[in-house]
Formats: C-alpha cells, sequence, structure tokens
C-alpha cells in the first residue's frame, strides 16, 4: 500500500515532484473544472483509481505544498474546485453534514425492561422480543 500521496515520490527521505503524475493531477483538477464526474475526470487524467479516491485527492491539501511537500497544485485552481465539489454535493444531495434539526432530537438515556415472559428457541427472536420490551423513562 503506498502511503505517499499520488503526485510524489520519497527520494533519500525528502518528498519530490512525480513528475507524469502531477501532470496527471493537473489535467484531474482541469478536467473536473470543465464539469467532469470525479470518475470521468480521473479517466481523463489516466487515473485509474474509485471515485471515492478522485475525492480525496481533489481534496488533499498537500498538493499546495507545505514544509515537506512540493507544490503541484495553485491555491486559486484548488479552492475553485473543492468550491465545485461542494456545490455538486449540496445539489446532488451527498453532503454529509447533519440535516436540520438533528441536534433538536430527543436522546433519551433512562430505560425500563418490562417482564420477559416469552421464551424462544431462536436466539434472535429471542433478543428481538427482549428489545420489545424496552421502555423509555426519560431523557
Amino acid at each position: 500500500m503506498k502511503h505517499t500521496p499520488f503526485g510524489y515520490d520519497i527520494v533519500d527521505g525528502m518528498a519530490v515532484v512525480n513528475e507524469t503524475e502531477a501532470e496527471q493531477l493537473q489535467t484531474l483538477f482541469a478536467g473536473y473544472l470543465l464539469g467532469l464526474s470525479l470518475k470521468a475526470a480521473g479517466a481523463m487524467a489516466g487515473i485509474k483509481t474509485t471515485h471515492s479516491q478522485i475525492k480525496r485527492m481533489l481534496q488533499n491539501r498537500k498538493y499546495l505544498g507545505d514544509e515537506y511537500y512540493p507544490q503541484i497544485m495553485d491555491a486559486e485552481t484548488f479552492e475553485a474546485v473543492n468550491l465545485e465539489r461542494k456545490r455538486r454535493e449540496k445539489l446532488l444531495g451527498r453532503s454529509n453534514l447533519p440535516s436540520k434539526g438533528i441536534s433538536d432530537a430527543i436522546v433519551y438515556t433512562r430505560f425500563s425492561l418490562g417482564d420477559i415472559t416469552k421464551k424462544y428457541s431462536d436466539p434472535y427472536k429471542q433478543a428481538e422480543y427482549i428489545y420489545s420490551q424496552i421502555k423509555e423513562v426519560g431523557v
């Protein structure tokens, strides 16, 4: 398993830009900004991986450069891609953000267990019955 981000190689303990992969990344970011899907932008760039891995590449801030990794992507393109990604996620209803009102949900922390009067030979059926006897007492 490769732990070094796509676009980099480690040479003598230092991260260096892999020029071939860096060009693929540039193509990936450009393709996504042109309106291609994650998978299609990856295919256009010659990057054969899952759409979730491509999404992680588009979010990887290491491409902006830091004390260890040299810069591959300019900040303007990186931010434009991530704004577009967030826009598409919201448009498609694929945001992982909690839905409005979830924080207002009642969370019961006290329970009581009714009388267990039935016995089943099937352990799953027995467990289902026992769980059905649990009643909330209060918050």
